[in-house]
């Protein structure tokens, strides 16, 4: 079985068969899934849809390009939800310096970013980092948060594959996608290559970033084969080594024992 431990489906791309997919995908290869919040406005219905989905999980989380809704009380807000029985993780949280070019604005991301740590660290639960073009802040803004306590993943992983090595020294999984099949992801592939099967987790961020064939249309966990056929081909290993590997890895984070 596959564990597909980021995506969006509350993401209006799938407006028109949410339901079926999902119902879909469940009564597939998909085991479980883990929903991710990117504000707090898509938290809620991240929220709604694992309390709908048995095997749904959600995460709870506002992404850095998505924090001009945080304030005292929408953070209250969030806390909060980290009592819900479905609440996996904090995320996806972290920094984003390819969209955003303003330094004050980046300072309020590492703020919110350090702050979202520290709720994690205090419910108990791993975190769901996303960083883009911020790697020495990033790590900056994790090693002051005692990232060594707080177990996550590097969600959609685009550095080098020395720094993943970095990364899993401080007890992180690196996330791997879709752009592993892509000709160009030259560093993603040096990085499965080189860190233990045993530190990655395999994502979609549907409904975003298709694997070859299907690069530039709309993602979904079914397309997750060919995330696993290529983590096996790189690793040397058969494809259902790759399945059983990550979904323990999944399993293992998050605290989902369900099948």
């Amino acid at each position: 079985m596959i564990f597909e431990s980021h995506a969006h489906y509350d993401d209006e791309k799938f407006n028109e068969d949410r339901d079926f997919l999902l119902q879909e995908l469940f009564g597939g290869r998909i085991c479980n899934i883990i929903n991710v919040g990117a504000s707090i406005e898509s938290t809620k219905a991240t929220i709604a849809l694992a309390e709908k989905y048995e095997k749904m999980y959600a995460a709870a989380g506002v992404h850095p390009s998505e924090i001009a809704g945080l304030n005292e009380e929408s953070f209250s807000w969030l806390k909060a939800q980290l009592k819900h029985p479905k609440a996996a993780a904090v995320g996806e949280i972290g920094l984003d310096y390819y969209w955003e070019k303003d330094p004050d604005i980046q300072k309020k991301q590492r703020y919110w970013f350090a702050r979202q740590m520290k709720l994690a660290q205090e419910a108990r639960i791993p975190v769901i980092i996303h960083s883009r073009d911020a790697a020495e802040d990033t790590v900056r803004v994790m090693k002051r948060a005692h990232a060594e306590e707080i177990p996550g993943v590097i969600h959609c992983y685009s550095y080098s594959a020395e720094l993943a090595k970095e990364f899993v020294k401080m007890g992180y999984y690196i996330g791997v996608g879709g752009v592993v099949t892509f000709k160009n992801a030259k560093k993603l592939k040096e990085t499965v290559e080189q860190i233990p099967l045993s530190k990655i987790l395999i994502e979609t961020d549907a409904p975003y970033m298709a694997p070859e064939p299907f690069r530039g249309k709309r993602n979904h966990s079914g397309l997750l084969e060919y995330v696993v056929k290529k983590i096996a081909n790189l690793k040397g290993v058969s494809e259902e080594e790759v399945e059983e590997a990550t979904e323990k890895n999944a399993r293992d984070l998050f605290g989902i024992k369900d099948v």
